[in-house]
């Protein structure tokens, strides 16, 4: 198991926006020298993130980002999924099957093993929120 890049940032500047909320909006250049993140991959970032509806931003002098619920009720799993859809990268178990796979329709029994991986990461990962890491 193995999380993008993508998707390791943008847990840490979602810790981050935690570490601010209430304050009102926070630059992404205050995020991204925190967390030593560039600039412009933030920017990246942090589009599936307002997309999926986790981040909001305010335009003007004093805009940025900011959380759209409190910390305690945003999890892990939230903001991992906002980035790449699925928690696990086999395709029997996973959400997003391309191409299926050929034994779908075929007893496996290895598929009960996959089965239960994704089940405990996704009970795992859901079970933590930024305030936890906060």
């Amino acid at each position: 198991m193995k999380f993008s890049a993508k998707e390791q940032y943008a847990l840490r500047a979602m810790v981050e926006f935690s570490r601010h909320f209430g304050e009102g909006p926070v630059s992404l250049s205050t995020v991204a020298q925190a967390e030593a993140i560039s600039l412009a991959y933030l920017e990246h970032v942090v589009v599936p993130l307002r997309t999926a509806g986790l981040l909001d931003s305010i335009r003007g002098a004093r805009g940025g980002y900011r959380l759209t619920r409190s910390p305690g009720s945003i999890t892990v799993g939230e903001v991992i999924r906002a980035l790449g859809g699925t928690l696990v990268s086999f395709a029997c178990v996973s959400d997003a099957e391309d191409p299926p796979c050929a034994r779908t329709d075929i007893s496996c029994a290895a598929r009960q093993v996959w089965e239960r991986v994704r089940d405990k990461l996704a009970e795992a990962l859901d079970s933590l929120t930024l305030a936890d890491l906060c």
